[in-house]
């Protein structure tokens, strides 16, 4: 059996399934320990790890430098699914092609569900195709601290033997996230205000500019799904030119041409841009190396701006 035909046999399988409130409701305690768990993108993964600790087994789906919004699940990935005792995904149709199968599953949990909805940020002039809210919040550190608690729950539903552990594993965390948070503050005061400008291939950071000071400019909108065009290098470039701005950053799970595009706009404008560096956007680092986890890829981006915006190379 194909993935495709796999897939779409599932989701007619699936009755749908309301909302995040009522699937942590609907879980049941299993009967065996480590607690299976399939996660998606990679700093989901982290987070499930660092709250489960040894009590789970965590298969993470996609790796560093996928991009979650062009993932799609193969039949190997719907296997998984189904074996799991629990699956956490981010949510806010991050997900872009796996959105449908995970909001049907009973026992998939969105982190972001723990995040009030008057705290997201809506797309500018509304709704941006899928998108009735930026899916990124992981780059305001105090909101992706309250998705600790969703999955510190959702744990402790389905191994309850376990709950203090996960209660003090969670709270451990916590506080890790809570340093990471006054580190962030502490470098971004070293930029000058009229400085703290990031330009990076999508918009995958107005997060990290409305909680820290950061003017933020994407080439691409909220998903990697539509390219950026001609108008869109062009103004760009008109842009950078006119701030006098000396550095725009790549991304890892995005291709480096259009920003190499506006490089060179730029330049033919008699301005040079250099690119600061490489930031993790919509994945973390590779497996074993500190960006392979959430507080790293974070601690990574944020040196790698300042730097690169004070006009220095890591």
């Amino acid at each position: 059996m194909n993935g495709r035909f796999l897939f779409m046999a599932l989701l007619l399988s699936l009755a749908p399934v309301a909302a995040a409130q009522g699937k942590m409701a609907q879980l049941q305690p299993v009967q065996q320990t480590p607690v299976r768990v399939v996660t998606t993108v990679n700093f989901v993964t982290d987070l499930v790890q660092q709250v489960g600790g040894s009590r789970v087994r965590v298969t993470g789906l996609m790796g560093a430098g996928v991009d979650p919004h062009l993932y799609k699940a193969s039949a190997g990935d719907v296997r998984k699914l189904l074996q799991a005792h629990l699956i956490f995904y981010a949510g806010l149709h991050l997900e872009g092609k796996m959105v449908e199968l995970l909001e049907r599953l009973p026992k998939a949990i969105a982190v972001t569900d723990a995040i009030p909805r008057g705290r997201l940020i809506q797309p500018a002039g509304g709704f941006q195709g899928q998108y009735a809210y930026d899916p990124h919040v992981w780059f305001d550190v105090s909101l992706w601290r309250l998705t600790i608690g969703q999955v510190r729950d959702a744990l402790s539903k389905v191994d309850p033997a376990g709950t203090a552990y996960y209660q003090a594993n969670a709270e451990a965390y916590s506080k890790r996230l809570a340093q990471l948070e006054a580190f962030i503050r502490r470098e971004i005061a070293r930029v000058p205000p009229q400085q703290r400008v990031l330009i990076t291939a999508h918009d995958a950071f107005a997060y990290l500019g409305r909680a820290y000071g950061l003017e933020v400019r994407g080439l691409q909108g909220l998903s990697t799904v539509s390219e950026a065009g001609t108008r869109n290098v062009q103004e760009l470039a008109d842009f950078i030119v006119q701030r006098k701005i000396h550095a725009i950053f790549v991304e890892s799970s995005v291709p480096r041409r259009p920003i190499e595009a506006v490089v060179a706009a730029v330049r033919a404008r008699g301005w040079n841009v250099a690119i600061g560096g490489e930031l993790f956007s919509d994945a973390a680092g590779s497996p074993g190396t500190p960006e392979g986890t959430y507080v790293g890829m974070m601690e990574h981006n944020i040196r790698t701006i300042v730097n690169g915006l004070l006009g220095r190379q890591l």
